[in-house]
């Protein structure tokens, strides 16, 4: 019997997620609990299960589709089941099947997260990726399953052992993945005759990318006729001269770049040929998927994210879509900028001793399975400060005009991650001790990387701290983690000289450990006196590492 199966919520307070790429092809054998897709919301990307064991019937949506929670996206061949208790199974067959997020394994090793100042005696080792996970990007994937090759058998030379484009070449003896013959359809291709979108670093290309050099017609309309159950016959471009089309649909050609005579038809008016808005976006999609093919076949291993890398040879241009975290960071950056005016107040500070204390610590840290890094130090002190200039721990209702002070010290620690700059937040840090702090923060900053971290763990930040010193940064601007009333830029530890007064008051100059401090505040609650001092606070926590025995 078939059994249809919605998306999931995969998330509280998702509502809709993008279909990155089918792991299941129609006809394949799948059991309970299989990840069948990848689908990205805006915070995470993360595995659907099957829910059941059977055959994969029909996949009802397209790679880079954007899906509702609720929709069906596939269907499955069951046996031993009835057609009646499928027919009432169809409403809550996704009830209770929530898809849960790849299961993060213990590390007691982890690398300097990017909220770690990359500092005097701070180090920078790659991490290694558990033992049964495999890190790879969804068009990765897909070109491991077009050679058949397992990835569990490649070992990555990306980030963090993530498999790159590179890794699956070699393993194929240095090829690129070949593009599906002509009339053969992917397996994400639905009986109207789309494509699947191909795909670079989870997002497709964006309209208005015009034919890619070297992308030919004949692939790009091969690979719009799939051998399916009678698709809509195609009225082919070749030897057309008259396109009926609206105004509206001619626009969209021109916005998409493409020629509307080029664009294959599956209606007529008076004889001839009647291009509707739908063939026109999927006649672009598939030269976007050409481009991109080509593209990925003269790529040079980049890692995911990586901006700028696989153009085609004579391309100059390269259009992807702006959606995803992508677009919920930059919704976020407007929406702090131009709701929360806000300052920036600068200072550096002597964390000599610091660097001392966490190098007679970090060797205990280590011997309990903790990478103790300077940010739980960071933490504890923004933390003490917050406790004495409670206003910064503060937040403005705007609806009910109020300003919300909180007695609870949630911190978020921005992270630089393949998709852009996620925040995952460290509840209640006020609670715990320094070795506590950096497990747990390390493992956040992990998931967040690996894009297994849940929504739940991006939220409810009180105040926000920001490395820029993991680059080689000193100073910085950082835009506010809305709505929170501050966030903290921590720069790189430099060895300085300074005057230094000893006991008798006699001066000298000596080498000093410095870190530069970068607080940026909303000025409609803070003024700039109380942004400066709580900023010396933390300064006189960060030079007495002994004072954070007290908090």
């Amino acid at each position: 019997m078939v059994r249809e199966f919605e998306l999931p919520d995969v998330g509280e307070g998702v509502a809709e997620g993008e279909l990155v790429s089918w792991l299941v092809a129609e006809g394949d054998a799948v059991s309970e609990d299989k990840p069948v897709a990848e689908v990205e919301t805006d915070k995470a990307l993360v595995e659907v299960p099957a829910p059941v064991d059977g055959t994969v019937r029909e996949l009802h949506v397209e790679e880079g589709d954007v899906v509702p929670v609720g929709t069906v996206i596939i269907s499955f061949d069951v046996e031993g089941e009835d057609s009646s208790a499928t027919e009432a199974g169809d409403d809550t067959a996704s009830e209770g099947e929530v898809a849960e997020e790849p299961t993060e394994p213990d590390r007691a090793e982890t690398g300097d997260s990017a909220g770690d100042p990359g500092a005097t005696g701070a180090d920078t080792e790659s991490v290694a990726p558990p033992d049964d996970r495999v890190f790879a990007p969804p068009r990765v994937r897909r070109m491991a399953r077009e050679q058949g090759i397992d990835l569990s058998t490649i070992q990555g030379s990306g980030p963090g052992g993530r498999i790159t484009a590179a890794d699956v070449q070699a393993a194929t003896g240095g090829g690129a993945a070949d593009e599906p013959a002509q009339g053969q359809s992917r397996p994400s291709e639905s009986a109207s005759g789309g494509a699947a979108a191909g795909r670079t670093d989870s997002s497709d290309a964006s309209a208005g990318a015009g034919p890619a050099a070297g992308a030919s017609t004949e692939r790009a309309t091969a690979a719009s006729s799939p051998q399916q159950s009678e698709p809509p016959a195609r009225i082919e471009s070749a030897d057309r001269d008259t396109t009926l089309a609206a105004p509206a649909t001619r626009r969209i050609a021109e916005e998409e770049g493409v020629d509307i005579d080029a664009v294959p038809a599956t209606e007529e008016r008076d004889g001839e040929a009647f291009v509707t808005p739908e063939a026109v976006r999927e006649y672009a999609d598939l030269q976007r998927q050409a481009q991109e093919a080509d593209a990925e076949a003269v790529a040079s291993g980049d890692s995911v994210g990586a901006t700028g890398a696989g153009f085609a040879e004579g391309e100059r241009e390269r259009r992807e879509s702006f959606r995803g975290v992508r677009k919920r960071i930059a919704d976020a950056m407007v929406e702090s900028k131009y709701s929360a005016p806000h300052v920036t107040h600068h200072d550096e500070v002597d964390v000599t001793e610091l660097v001392a204390a966490r190098s007679d610590l970090k060797p205990r840290a280590e011997e309990r399975g903790i990478r103790l890094t300077y940010m739980p130090f960071i933490m504890k002190a923004v933390i003490a400060a917050l406790k004495e200039h409670p206003e910064m721990n503060a937040v403005i209702d705007e609806e009910n005009e109020e300003i919300v002070y909180r007695d609870y010290y949630n911190i978020g620690v921005a992270t630089a991650t393949d998709v852009g700059l996620m925040v995952p937040v460290v509840d209640d840090a006020d609670r715990k001790g320094l070795l506590q702090l950096s497990s747990e923060m390390n493992e956040l900053v992990q998931k967040a990387r690996d894009r297994t971290i849940g929504p739940d763990e991006l939220r409810g930040s009180t105040f926000t701290i920001t490395n820029i010193g993991g680059i080689g940064g000193e100073y910085a601007t950082p835009i506010l983690n809305y709505p929170e009333a501050g966030i903290l830029a921590v720069g790189e530890i430099k060895r300085k000289p300074r005057v230094v007064t000893d006991e008798t008051g006699a001066e000298s100059i000596e080498p000093r450990s410095v870190m530069t401090l970068s607080l940026s505040f909303d000025h409609r609650l803070i003024d700039g006196a109380v942004g400066a001092q709580f900023t010396n606070t933390v300064m006189e926590y960060l030079e007495n590492p002994s004072l954070l025995l007290l908090e």
